[in-house]
């Protein structure tokens, strides 16, 4: 009681926060424990050097942006701002008159009291985009993939994923009860051999369409061919090709030539779709309408906000009605790619605006990275866990924002810090 007291008059005393965080913890020996154990974990990542720095912008989501402690202005190179819609003048007016009109938010999950006539509009907007049936929201497309498999499998099912799919998929497969089936990345003879030899009920393919830390694309065509001939369901997570990848934007079905060949598709919003945040799936209604009786995310989390969703309508809306915005993206893309093979570099993935510039060992990533920034080149270097060990890379994102002296410049930047570390040998 006493100790009590002492706490009290301190806090309205004035005493800090932490001195009081710090008395109330003092000799517990659970929250010891805890933390030998995470400074045990924190030092191994530091001597790892694979420690992720969160630099924090003090501008905008836009081609150049400002980063706290600096004065001066960045290239960025590393946002999923594919269109450049983050900061487009009519998606930020859309956003604000939705925030005057409904509000900042709706306070409740969808079900009770967080449904407004916008969410219907966005689902039945997205539904006509990618002539499906019905579409369901979600807060985001990890969420989306975190509702999908535990609402539609059982014991009974097996499920088949790439060994790079997403963090999302790899979690919400895990929340499922289906036997799981990990094929190593795009290898359809061992996709093939596990689907022959399964008796399982339903049979579920799941794929990134684009894979997001290598840029390469999902074979959409033999997938199809596998999911039929063993009579299995064919998911895509398609949030790094959503309103940017196809001749209309329509994503990796179009770019494969596969327009309304994959069973179920999971996406973003907050990628190429306004930059804002938001997730959804799309497919068979019968599927959509279960998802809104039985998907935990969706039941338990909050609606996306009125000034997220307007945001999101304007963002289609500018998609559908002109290709200019994916026809710089592509220019941008190819003098990327083009110029960084001339100066020696390597860059994985396909014809995509995911260009990660391969290193091999997280060190020298970090430091072409450092280097870059030092250039006024904003990118980020990726290493174990987020890609696999050895296949430690600089990845850069193109947008339709940069004009071709800023692509210039990443390229010029890119071969002077690259030879100057030695990854490009002079």
């Amino acid at each position: 009681m006493a100790l009590r007291s002492t706490l009290l008059r301190n806090f309205f005393n004035g005493t800090q926060t932490r001195q009081l965080h710090e008395l109330q913890q003092k000799d517990r020996p659970g929250v010891a424990i805890l933390k030998e154990i995470l400074e045990d974990r924190l030092r191994e990542i530091k001597k790892a050097k694979t420690w992720k720095h969160e630099r924090v912008l003090t501008s905008p989501q836009d081609v150049k942006v400002k980063i706290k402690g600096s004065e001066k202005e960045f290239l960025n190179f590393c946002a999923n701002n594919y269109l450049g819609l983050s900061n487009h003048p009519e998606v930020v007016e859309a956003a604000r008159e939705s925030l005057k009109k409904y509000g900042a938010g709706l306070s409740s999950v969808r079900f009770i009291c967080g449904t407004q006539i916008l969410h219907k509009e966005l689902e039945d907007r997205l539904s006509q985009f990618h002539g499906r049936e019905d579409t369901i929201l979600y807060g985001s497309c990890f969420d989306a993939n975190a509702g999908l498999f535990e609402a539609i499998l059982t014991p009974e099912d097996a499920v088949y994923s790439d060994a790079l799919n997403h963090a999302s998929i790899i979690d919400g497969v895990r929340l499922c009860k289906a036997k799981k089936f990990r094929y190593p990345h795009r290898d359809m003879n061992e996709l093939e051999h596990m689907l022959a030899h399964s008796e399982a009920r339903v049979k579920l393919i799941v794929t990134d369409g684009v894979f997001s830390m290598d840029g390469n694309v999902a074979p959409l065509k033999e997938l199809r061919e596998l999911a039929d001939r063993y009579r299995a369901i064919l998911v895509v997570d398609d949030s790094h090709a959503t309103g940017f990848f196809g001749e209309t934007g329509r994503g990796t079905e179009e770019y494969c030539g596969m327009l309304g060949q994959v069973d179920i598709i999971c996406s973003t919003l907050g990628k190429a779709v306004s930059g804002s945040s938001g997730g959804y799936t799309t497919g068979p209604k019968d599927l959509v309408t279960l998802l809104r009786n039985v998907s935990r995310p969706y039941l338990f989390s909050n609606a996306p906000s009125p000034p997220t969703v307007a945001a999101s309508l304007k963002s289609l809306e500018l998609i559908q009605h002109s290709g200019e915005l994916r026809q710089r993206l592509q220019e941008n893309t190819r003098a990327f790619r083009g110029g960084m093979k001339a100066a020696g570099l390597s860059v994985a993935g396909d014809d995509h605006p995911i260009a990660p510039v391969m290193v091999g060992e997280a060190p020298l990533a970090v430091e072409l990275a450092r280097g870059m920034l030092e250039r006024g080149i904003y990118v980020v270097a990726f290493s174990y866990p987020v890609v696999p060990k050895g296949g430690a890379r600089v990845r850069v994102q193109l947008s339709a924002a940069h004009e071709p002296l800023h692509v210039r410049r990443a390229v010029e930047a890119f071969a002077d810090v690259s030879r100057k570390i030695g990854i490009v040998k002079t």
